[in-house]
């Protein structure tokens, strides 16, 4: 098994979560016509997280969605022996003018960034759409960068950056792994 160093324990998930959701209220808090789409699947844990300490800053209801990007990545057809794992995208609301706020765990190549767009488009044209990621680890392979970043990580090519959430993992952590 590969040594998993902490980066992230659960108490600084949630102070780093709670630093976001004031960046994005104080950037974003008079906009009527904000959302929030979490990429499946721990991107959409930690929209609902995000989501909630919005609710209860600005007194209403933003609306949420889940975003499954599978079959939107340019990636998946290249590796025979991989299937991409579908999820499912629950996307119900308007986005046609809205402001997204697309939430992801990890930003690393822009490739997950890339194929959300895509997706999004296909449910209508937001006004804007600004990405917020908990952890930003590099290695940038499209011009995408985030709007909102909870942790900046300069990492090596063979490290991985995993992101662990009590809703699927029992546990809220973040770690590196070296190979």
């Amino acid at each position: 098994m590969k040594e998993c160093g902490t980066i992230l324990n659960a108490r600084d998930m949630d102070r780093t979560l709670e630093r976001l959701a004031l960046e994005v209220f104080e950037r974003r808090g008079e906009d009527e016509r904000l959302v929030i789409i979490g990429v499946q699947r721990r991107g959409a844990d930690l929209a609902e997280r995000l989501k909630r300490r919005l609710d209860e800053r600005l007194g209403r209801k933003i609306p949420l969605g889940k975003l499954d990007i599978n079959l939107y990545r340019d990636d998946w057809t290249t590796n025979l022996e991989l299937a991409p794992t579908i999820n499912c995208s629950e996307i119900g609301f308007d986005i046609e003018g809205a402001s997204v706020v697309l939430v992801d765990d990890v930003l690393y190549s822009g490739r997950t960034t890339r194929a959300a767009l895509e997706a999004i488009l296909d449910y209508g044209r937001p006004r804007r759409v600004e990405l917020l990621v908990l952890v930003d680890r590099g290695h940038r392979e499209l011009p995408i960068q985030a709007d909102y970043v909870g942790k900046k990580l300069d990492t090596l090519g063979d490290e991985h950056v995993n992101v662990m959430v009590v809703e699927r993992d029992d546990e809220d952590r973040v770690c590196l792994v070296r190979s």
